[in-house]
């Protein structure tokens, strides 16, 4: 018996997932005739986490049609900005994206992120138990079906992740209240309960400081503040939010480490 033949077109944004062939408008695609129309997809290498509706002959379908011999496939990219129901809107990043994960911190994004390669289906399982977007550049790991929910980081530039992520889910911004270094929340702490942490130049220098209520670490004005600033300032102007800190001014971190990666 001969296997479905469907016509399919990707949307653009899409297409840089397809092969080099399939890219061109609409292309002729033979089935088995029992998949589901969110495995096709899948198997010309777009992840589903990147499909928003999915057309057949001009009406909404679900990934678990099956498509018949003489369809009209198209594929949907995924509304912006992209709601994510269920569950307070917070992240996990893969190993691959330390600074991504720093920057969303600086902003004030629940941005949890693991510094160690621990595994896709640790990834995957930690992205359902703690019902965290998963993101990566990693399209396999997109497609475990573990995933709570994902998305694709499409460049592999810290300033243009940023603003990818930012435009894609609207999360509220609240710049300077987590630590960079854990994801914790940061308090406003008093010079005295922090003295004995600081060298001597920075204990005569600055007297605003903040605290992170999961590590201790310490925060005030530092030498990278200018950097951090810009990068926060940049963020607020396009995607909205305030510039306030705990203690009435911006905390930096003292060695720096939110601005590295």
């Amino acid at each position: 018996m001969n296997r479905p033949e469907i016509h399919c077109t990707v949307a653009p944004e899409l297409r840089l997932f397809v092969p080099a062939d399939r890219r061109q408008g609409r292309t002729a695609l033979r089935t088995d005739g029992t998949s589901t129309l969110g495995h096709v997809v899948e198997s010309l290498g777009v992840p589903l986490t990147e499909v928003g509706r999915l057309l057949v002959d001009g009406r909404e379908v679900p990934v678990s049609h099956v498509p018949r011999d003489g369809e009209s496939v198209e594929v949907c990219a995924v509304g912006r900005p992209q709601e994510v129901p269920g569950a307070p809107l917070r992240f996990l990043l893969d190993v691959h994206l330390g600074t991504l994960a720093r920057r969303l911190r600086l902003l004030g994004v629940d941005a949890a992120y693991e510094s160690e390669d621990i595994g896709d289906p640790a990834l995957a399982a930690r992205s359902a138990a703690e019902r965290r977007v998963l993101l990566s550049r990693d399209r396999g790991l997109l497609r475990r079906r573990e995933n709570w929910a994902g998305a694709y980081v499409y460049s592999d530039r810290p300033d243009e992740q940023l603003r990818d992520v930012l435009g894609r889910f609207a999360p509220e911004l609240a710049p300077w209240t987590r630590c960079t270094a854990c994801n914790g929340l940061l308090e406003e702490a008093e010079k005295g309960t922090v003295e004995e942490r600081l060298e001597g130049g920075t204990r005569r220098t600055y007297d605003v400081f903040a605290q992170c209520t999961v590590c201790d670490r310490v925060y005030w004005h530092g030498a990278h503040h200018a950097r951090l600033e810009a990068v926060v300032d940049a963020a607020v102007r396009e995607f909205g939010g305030a510039a306030a800190a705990p203690g009435g001014g911006t905390a930096v971190p003292r060695d720096g480490s939110a601005a590295q990666g």
